[in-house]
């Protein structure tokens, strides 16, 4: 019997490294993506076309045995309404749920998961009245807000008029209390289509300007709070009712509680480390929960992991020199192929494993910051 044929909607990073697991597997990979960015270009089946079209949907999907999303951006819909027979993964009424926060805040509630407090405002009057009741409040697009665009800060009602401005959509936006957190968190889980569930330990994430800087793990938790995260991360997958791989972002309370802050229904920044560190990485079990396939082991085959992001620093094309960073003693490089760069575009990532986190985190920093784009 002829291993499966995956299709993959979208041709970023996360398409790519996806791409490269399930090709260790031999599994044949389609790709498709709606503009050339150079990141498939390493591995074959690309194809860059109109993805809207429904002919080009219909040819790039026959023969495909299952199909998975880069992001719950992809035109997924328009796949299921052009070939309704086609095994998306996950499916429809998932990324519909995730992709826009209002639907997904209650979903969540309706699982009572705990959350931050917040308002679905559908008017500026709400907006203002939440903010003041909150005191200090982010204000969110419901739908597009990633990596600090799409957010606003607000502190007093009277800050709320330019932001709803810039971030309302018809049905409104999201009001979201402060929350004083004492770290942010996130928990990979891979499900499969009947419910099975791996759960990955969890991961600190540290953000700068709004961006995932670094992702370290072990996360440094009392056994019980590592456990509170991970049984909070599962029950909120499976509320969603999530097939394949998704990451849980968490706020860390002072007295060890969480909060869901939110869900992505893909692979996910903060797990990349999971390629040099885990028995199984977060893009293999992706592509085994989305086969079908039996899960592989999610426990750390190394004592501590760090990754840290390589982000541009100036426009124009791409042309990489890693020497100075493979130099690192135990640095792992992985550039995502892009042909340009440009400030703050993520353009790779580098992990160090460790006997210590301070010692991984150290030369994971001196790595990323010696790649030359």
């Amino acid at each position: 019997m002829p291993l499966p044929v995956l299709g993959i909607l979208g041709g970023g990073q996360l398409g790519r490294m996806t791409a490269l697991a399930a090709a260790r597997l031999g599994v044949t990979v389609r790709i498709l993506a709606d503009h050339e960015s150079g990141t498939g270009r390493p591995l074959a089946g690309v194809t860059v076309a109109d993805w809207t079209d429904p002919a080009v949907l219909r040819d790039w999907a026959a023969g495909c045995d299952a199909v998975t999303v880069e992001s719950e951006w992809a035109p997924a819909d328009r796949l299921l309404a052009a070939v309704p027979d086609v095994r998306l993964r996950p499916g429809v009424a998932t990324l519909t749920a995730i992709r826009h926060k209002g639907r997904q805040k209650r979903v969540l509630a309706e699982a009572g998961l705990p959350q931050p407090d917040h308002v679905l405002a559908a008017t500026r009057a709400d907006a203002r009245d939440a903010v003041a009741r909150f005191g200090q409040a982010v204000l969110k697009q419901f739908e597009g807000s990633y990596d600090g665009y799409g957010n606003a800060t607000c502190r007093a009602s009277d800050e709320v008029d330019a932001a709803w401005d810039t971030l309302a959509a018809e049905d409104g936006l999201l009001v979201e209390a402060f929350v004083p957190f004492v770290a942010e968190v996130a928990v990979t889980v891979a499900r499969r289509p009947d419910g099975e569930a791996a759960v990955y330990p969890v991961v600190r994430s540290e953000h700068r300007d709004h961006r995932l800087h670094a992702a370290t793990v072990p996360a440094g938790l009392s056994e019980a709070t590592e456990a509170e995260a991970r049984r909070v991360a599962l029950a909120t997958v499976t509320a969603l009712d999530v097939t394949g791989v998704a990451t849980v972002e968490l706020f860390l309370l002072d007295e060890g509680g969480v909060l869901v802050n939110e869900v992505a229904p893909r692979p996910h920044n903060t797990a990349h480390l999971t390629i040099d560190a885990s028995h199984t990485s977060q893009f293999e079990n992706h592509v085994r929960a989305v086969l079908g396939w039996p899960l592989g082991e999610t426990g750390l085959r190394v004592p501590a992991a760090c990754m840290v992001n390589v982000l541009g620093d100036r426009e124009g094309t791409t042309a990489p020199d890693l020497s100075a960073a493979l130099a690192v003693p135990g640095a792992s490089v992985h550039l995502y192929g892009k042909d340009s760069v440009r400030p703050t575009r993520k353009m790779g990532h580098v992990t160090v494993a460790a006997e210590t986190l301070d010692l991984a985190r150290e030369r994971a920093e001196a790595a990323a910051a010696a790649v030359r784009l």
